[in-house]
């Protein structure tokens, strides 16, 4: 497993992004017990604005709350579609970022859910299934220090 303080988690998405033609790509960490294991997006590529900079998000909130709380990926193709318009407060960086499609990956740290990373289209359904194939086996195993537990063997 790589160090995670030797990790460039900004190059790494920054080549995510370029890889894939994703229009965004992110990830949240979580911080420590003493700020009550909030999530925070740490590294962008992509992005707007600098609004993702103020989003903390706690556990079951958001896209990250959600797939940090479950451990399971989250892939909504179309924002408009699948998600109530009225609702959108609760997913922040959708709305700062104005995407339309995003997949949003947990990230393993030995037993634990320690980031989850974003990926995000500003057009509905670009989320293809081999697009999805291709970013999951890039991705899987590992990610820098990190590793998503799907196709890792129990």
């Amino acid at each position: 497993m790589k160090d995670e303080s030797n990790f460039d988690f900004q190059q790494a998405i920054d080549l995510l992004r370029q890889r894939f033609e994703f229009d965004f790509v992110s990830i949240a960490l979580v911080q420590s017990a003493a700020d009550q294991f909030v999530l925070t997006w740490q590294y962008v590529s992509g992005n707007l604005n600098e609004r993702y900079k103020r989003i903390i998000l706690h556990s079951g909130k958001g896209i990250a709350g959600m797939v940090f709380k479950t451990g399971k990926p989250m892939i909504i193709q179309n924002i408009a579609d699948e998600l109530d318009p009225n609702d959108l407060f609760n997913y922040p960086i959708i709305v700062a970022e104005q995407l339309q499609t995003a997949c949003a990956t947990p990230l393993w740290k030995e037993s634990r859910v320690a980031g989850v990373l974003l990926v995000g289209f500003r057009e509905s359904n670009r989320l293809t299934s081999s697009l999805l194939d291709d970013f999951r086996q890039y991705i899987d195993p590992s990610f820098g220090p990190y590793f998503t537990r799907e196709l890792v063997e129990e």
